[in-house]
């Protein structure tokens, strides 16, 4: 990990930031054309350099998640929707309040999907099922892999056609100590049957479309790579394999992942502090964009026109003296002028 003062926000094109801090520590300030801050106080993650005020990070969930991850922008409600993964919490902030709602469940839950008939599907522990949010029940749907006990889901996302691809995982069973190749990658179906897509996975992570609905994009984090997919938008089936990006050493592991409306992706990179935007076409990092913590876990976009990035974090990982550092370790940022939309999340269709 670096020091606090080590988290800058940057990109490889584009050398213009602030940070939007409330805190009691720090006020709310942006970085002019001319180099200057507003007020004068300037937050410790963002030292005195020239930049311009484009790009701004703004801390919006400021209850700090254990293991932050799989936002979806649930336009109906003007709420951003996320996991906590080790709290085994599903949550919602609404835009309009500022407040954040949590339903508990009985296991790690590893992603959320809202369904269109309203409701949420997730992956927990090694089922799939619905949440009902009035009345916090949750319905298994079915269960998989319970002959590894030690597997859970981890990231899901819902395709164009309304089928909901979740992946597992093998859990440490020992500080950074596990079993390899023990996930897989799955798809339920609106009629609630369920495929196997991918086995042999280590982690199962960030996942998303092209814009038109023939490629699947896929992170396996331990291959510390994204990799595309063939995809058949009428059986929800992919094959053929190929490599589109592989990380480079300085922006660690790859996690989480979405696509914006100009078909780049945009990763999240746990233990880097910082999101990636990828050209899938080209294979190369056009855009980083660093915040002001490690353990960055993933993103969506969301909010009016979909023009704001939202990213999730985790404090869960980072030892005491690192915690002290990183007053903002857990929260959930949202990006704005990043001069690009993202497109709205797709339903589960049952």
């Amino acid at each position: 990990m670096g020091s606090a003062a080590g988290y800058l926000l940057a990109t490889d094109n584009i050398s213009d930031c602030a940070l939007l801090d409330g805190s009691q520590n720090g006020s709310r300030f942006h970085w002019t054309g001319a180099g200057k801050e507003t007020p004068t106080q300037v937050s410790q993650y963002f030292p005195r350099q020239a930049m311009s005020s484009s790009i701004r990070i703004e801390p919006v969930v400021k209850e700090k998640n254990r293991m932050g991850e799989c936002p979806v922008w649930e336009e109906r409600e003007d709420a951003l929707v996320y996991v906590d993964i080790n709290s085994q919490k599903v949550c919602r902030w609404s835009a309009v309040t500022g407040e954040v709602q949590s339903v508990s469940v009985d296991a790690r839950v590893g992603s959320v999907a809202p369904r269109q008939c309203g409701g949420y599907a997730i992956a927990l522990g090694t089922r799939f099922a619905f949440l009902d949010w009035d009345t916090q029940a949750v319905t298994t749907i079915l269960e998989l892999e319970q002959d590894k006990p030690n597997n859970r889901f981890n990231d899901g996302k819902v395709d164009p056609k309304g089928r909901f691809f979740a992946g597992t995982m093998a859990e440490e069973t020992a500080p950074g100590v596990r079993a390899r190749r023990q996930g897989a990658l799955y798809t339920l179906f609106p009629d609630l049957s369920v495929i196997k897509q991918l086995d042999q996975v280590d982690i199962s992570n960030g996942l998303d479309w092209s814009l038109d609905h023939r490629t699947f994009f896929h992170i396996d984090s331990l291959a510390y790579a994204v990799h595309a997919f063939s995809y058949d938008v009428h059986t929800g089936k992919i094959a053929c394999p190929r490599l589109v990006y592989r990380l480079e050493e300085e922006e660690g592991m790859p996690d989480g992942m979405c696509i914006d409306a100009e078909g780049k992706l945009w990763v999240a990179c746990i233990d880097a502090g910082r999101v990636i935007r990828v050209d899938p076409e080209t294979g190369k990092r056009i855009q980083t964009v660093r915040l002001p913590t490690p353990r960055i876990t993933s993103c969506c976009f969301g909010g009016k026109d979909y023009a704001e990035l939202y990213v999730t974090s985790a404090y869960d990982g980072l030892d005491e003296a690192t915690l002290a550092k990183e007053p903002h370790a857990g929260e959930i940022f949202k990006i704005t002028g990043l001069g690009v939309k993202g497109i709205p999340q797709n339903f589960f269709a049952a």
